[in-house]
């Protein structure tokens, strides 16, 4: 049986990095491109009334464009993407760690998924306006009666038939390890009686990236955003897990579970 806390590879002492000014040259203006030209043009596609039809693969429209915008984005920061697993189709509680702002871009460039999220990010420059377009519910920490309602709102998207995501971590950690998942959160899958898919985000190869990708202490969003938009090229990785059937009562045991799966996913 795999450690219950992930081992981690710590990031070498910090060195100049020279390259760093030239990635900026090259990197600011594909992402101003990115901004004025491929997100109207994705917005486009989210409102039309087209957006629910359904392409061959079974995708929908809006959700096309989500995840090519995402996947875009991602690029441009110097991620090369890699998927790992399928994930369900149809109405699911996606459980996934939480490392940094970029874990919700890098699932939406696999799957288009209505995340449940801290309310702090809808007021995030570009990132939070794109997150409540693409139905991002908001959670006010500390008030059980934002939590109240999120649940509520939760159950009523999956037996609508749409997917959600969630961090039970609760926030973003070190990178380090993965703490403790809270339970209460997994009941919305019993109330809908949808199935919880685990999702691992691993940074870098062998997720030796984790604590670099993560927030360093008291480090604000937008240093976070440039730093990373000026950082070497990294794998980014999305492991979708073995599943979990929604069981009655036992949401303590399914947090365990979910939490145990992505662990052994994100170990070296």
């Amino acid at each position: 049986m795999p450690s219950l806390e992930p081992q981690t590879i710590e990031p070498a002492v910090a060195r100049r990095d020279w390259l760093r000014p030239l990635r900026y040259v090259l990197r600011v203006p594909l992402l101003v491109l990115h901004i004025l030209v491929s997100l109207p043009v994705a917005l486009l596609l989210i409102a039309l009334p087209t957006a629910s039809l359904r392409l061959r693969s079974g995708e929908r429209v809006d959700h096309r464009a989500i995840r090519a915008w995402s996947a875009g984005l991602l690029r441009i920061f110097g991620f090369r993407l890699r998927r790992v697993g399928q994930p369900l189709r149809g109405a699911t509680l996606f459980v996934a760690n939480h490392v940094s702002w970029i874990d919700i871009t890098l699932l939406h460039s696999q799957h288009a998924v209505g995340f449940v999220a801290k309310d702090e990010i809808s007021r995030w420059p570009l990132i939070g306006w794109l997150a409540s377009r693409a139905g991002t519910i908001y959670h006010r920490r500390g008030s059980d009666h934002s939590l109240r309602d999120v649940m509520e709102q939760m159950v009523a998207r999956m037996r609508a038939g749409f997917s959600v995501g969630v961090f039970p971590e609760g926030g973003t950690g070190d990178g380090r390890k993965l703490r403790v998942f809270h339970a209460r959160i997994l009941q919305t899958a019993v109330d809908a009686e949808v199935s919880v898919q685990p999702v691992a985000l691993r940074y870098g190869e062998h997720g030796d990236a984790q604590a670099i990708v993560a927030f360093a202490p008291g480090e604000p969003f937008v240093h976070n955003f440039l730093r990373l938009l000026g950082g070497p090229r990294r794998t980014a990785e999305v492991h979708f897990l073995e599943s979990l059937a929604a069981v009655a009562g036992g949401r303590r045991g399914m947090a365990e579970l979910a939490r145990a799966r992505i662990v052994e996913a994100l170990a070296p």
